[in-house]
């Protein structure tokens, strides 16, 4: 779930894919140079907000408290599924997946993390001109949003990793796209595949919570100065 920097522009309506395939040539050199840190252009259409909290408002305890809140937002398979390692295979777990396993008919996103070398994952996750809950709805289909489907970079590769792992990843610039934490905290709402996560559609568990809390929690866990489990 934190998500993947995503082309919000380059919006195709849903097609089948031997359309989407046959645009690979064209858009994937772009897709490849701006994936990670493109800021996704949809707007988000809520009354979500940054909500600001003075540093040192809250204390250790409570800030450790909250990342714990947030962390199950970050372990949770609409998030870690997709924040994967270098071997670029996307997992699906998760109740509505049974047995934990990697992506089936051997999705491979390539360097790309889009699937540019090899089957775009636009390809099946097509793209929405504008939100549709509707096109999420029926079983089993692929999820579909407003951007461009995608793993989130090697960099903020987490899924199966500690508490402390994700926390101490998370507050690195160097990991999280070079974001501070409010960076991170607008990212969760303006990026088009995060916001879907609370929305999934068909027979998809949601994170816990709502968006505009796991917003907060952060924000929280930064005015206590971040601290990570175990420090």
């Amino acid at each position: 779930m934190i998500g993947t920097k995503l082309l919000g522009s380059l919006n195709f309506e849903e097609a089948s894919p031997i359309k989407n395939i046959l645009i690979v040539p064209i858009v994937a050199i772009a897709l490849c140079t701006s994936l990670v840190f493109a800021r996704a252009a949809e707007p988000v259409g809520t009354k979500r907000i940054i909500n600001n909290f003075l540093p040192g408002s809250v204390t250790k305890d409570e800030g450790l408290r909250y990342w714990r809140k947030f962390h199950e937002v970050a372990s949770h398979p609409r998030c870690s599924n997709c924040h994967v390692g270098p071997d670029n295979i996307p997992m699906w777990s998760g109740s509505s997946y049974g047995e934990t396993r990697p992506h089936g008919m051997k999705i491979n996103a390539g360097k790309s993390r889009i699937g540019a070398e090899t089957l775009l994952c636009a390809a099946c996750h097509t793209s929405l001109k504008k939100p549709n809950p509707a096109a999420n709805a029926p079983l089993h289909s692929p999820p579909k949003v407003t951007g461009i489907w995608g793993l989130a970079p090697v960099s903020a590769a987490w899924f199966g990793m500690s508490s402390n792992h994700i926390c101490n990843q998370i507050k690195d610039p160097q990991r999280n796209g070079n974001r501070s934490i409010r960076d991170v905290a607008a990212h969760l709402g303006h990026d088009a595949v995060l916001r879907w996560a609370w929305s999934p559609g068909g027979n998809r568990e949601p994170p816990p919570r709502t968006l505009q809390e796991a917003m907060d929690n952060l924000m929280k866990w930064a005015a206590a100065g971040a601290p990570c489990p175990g420090e």
